[in-house]
């Protein structure tokens, strides 16, 4: 059962609150947006078989990214973890990270005001971008030999 709006759950109250009245967004909303975007993820040719390889139980992983999402929408602070990590040794390139950004920034316009579907897409592409980043750095360099 979806999260009541008024009953958000946030370390920072008074910041949640303002940007729930800005963006139209709520903790149902983004467990709507993540819930529809996973299915869609799953369901998807390119990303599928990535996200099939490593998750077997998609019940805590679907909480853990509500919470995630709330913690970056909403700033409830209810996100504990730590992405990079998570993230830096998958077998991806640019390519599958603009798929996730297509999927959600159709999920997010489905499922979100225009104005909260905006703002986490702004964020989505910014994560995109940073975990992008980190994949790179962490793939193995070869120095050439000058021999």
């Amino acid at each position: 059962m979806p999260p009541d709006e008024s009953a958000t759950l946030s370390a920072r109250p008074q910041i949640t609150a303002e940007l729930m009245a800005r963006t139209g967004l709520s903790e149902a909303k983004l467990a709507d947006l993540v819930h529809r975007f996973y299915d869609k993820v799953r369901a998807d040719a390119l990303l599928g078989p990535i996200f099939d390889a490593r998750i077997s139980d998609w019940g805590p992983h679907l909480e853990r990214m509500v919470a995630f999402w709330s913690s970056v929408a909403l700033m409830t602070g209810r996100y504990h973890g730590a992405p990079m990590p998570a993230h830096v040794g998958l077998p991806v390139e640019w390519h599958h990270f603009e798929r996730w950004l297509a999927l959600f920034r159709e999920t997010a316009m489905e499922t979100c005001p225009p104005e909260g579907a905006a703002y986490v897409v702004d964020r989505a592409e910014r994560i995109a971008r940073s975990l992008h980043m980190a994949v790179e750095e962490a793939k193995p360099r070869t120095v050439p030999s000058f021999v």
